[in-house]
């Protein structure tokens, strides 16, 4: 009943549900808004500019590109980055995936060993650095007397050309608990129906594997290569602790030409344009992974990938 006196309000139910809606988004809006998409296409607009952070930003077009094409540097950092994300994603994947198999089993004491694979994650990555830094010294490492005491030879590690990405990759494995808990989500979210009618038709446990766990799990292999892709080509912190890029640029990764470009030459327009082709890339290749998708990716109730049977 309406009070007498006051104005017959003016907007359907419809209309206020749809206003509170908004109203509710539209922090989330504004964020995205001021701190994500400005910042993007403040970094596409400074890549045409000469700037300095100092004076205002100078328009030269396509002078930094210029630049870029012909710098043996980028082409340097470029190399080191695949390199790094051809070898840390694969091995990101399957320690993981191995990882969650094995903290998949209903066996006593699993929710601690859980925890412990997954404490990695919330150690901060200098701190794991700094001991790294410690654990491969070359003179008084810990990983060097391990390896004197079997009479193996210990690399230089850190301080070698060909070492030094490989030990940073190594690293990288250190903390795959994120992508563990994904992974063992997706096996919880397997039904236990289908691997008892795949005993019943005789299958074992390789059969189960390949037949009903890999097929169910692709889309949860999928999400974690993304990721995996997206993080690893803005690798970063650990070349900054450990090694500083060297020795002789060998871990001069592409984000951290980027961070000297911009703050210690203050050639912001230049970074920006690297910073530019980066996003270009990474998303490049996100977008050919998801079409690659179609190929190996089983959904349930989908029909099965066009390159499956």
């Amino acid at each position: 009943m309406r009070v007498a006196g006051l104005p017959r309000p003016h907007l359907s139910l419809a209309q206020r549900e749809a206003l509170w809606g908004y109203g509710f988004i539209a922090p989330y809006v504004l964020g995205f808004i001021f701190f994500t998409a400005y910042p993007v296409a403040a970094v596409f607009y400074l890549g045409f500019t000469d700037y300095d952070a100092l004076r205002p930003p100078l328009w030269v077009g396509l002078n930094n590109y210029i630049a870029i094409s012909s710098d043996p540097t980028f082409y340097k950092s470029i190399f080191n980055t695949v390199f790094y994300v051809t070898l840390a994603v694969p091995g990101q994947l399957l320690v993981s995936f191995g990882a969650a198999l094995l903290l998949n089993r209903k066996i006593k004491g699993v929710g601690f060993w859980r925890a412990v694979y997954y404490l990695p994650v919330v150690i901060p990555y200098v701190v794991s650095s700094v001991f790294l830094v410690w654990f491969l010294d070359p003179g008084v490492g810990i990983l060097k007397y391990v390896l004197n005491q079997v009479g193996l030879p210990a690399p230089l590690w850190l301080l070698d050309e060909t070492w030094a990405k490989p030990a940073i990759v190594l690293l990288s494995l250190w903390y795959q608990g994120s992508y563990m808990i994904i992974f063992l989500a997706g096996l919880q979210a397997i039904p236990q129906q289908l691997f008892e009618a795949a005993e019943i038709d005789g299958a074992g446990p390789w059969r189960k594997m390949l037949l009903v766990t890999i097929p169910l799990l692709t889309p949860t292999v999928l999400f974690n290569l993304v990721i995996g892709i997206i993080g690893s080509f803005q690798v970063f912190t650990f070349a900054y602790i450990m090694t500083g890029g060297g020795p002789l640029q060998s871990t001069l990764f592409y984000v951290y030409y980027v961070y000297n470009r911009a703050f210690r030459f203050f050639d912001m327009g230049y970074a920006a344009a690297l910073a530019s082709i980066l996003f270009v890339v990474v998303l490049t290749l996100t977008l050919a992974v998801f079409k690659w998708s179609d190929r190996w990716v089983y959904y349930e109730g989908a029909q099965a990938p066009r390159g499956g049977a």
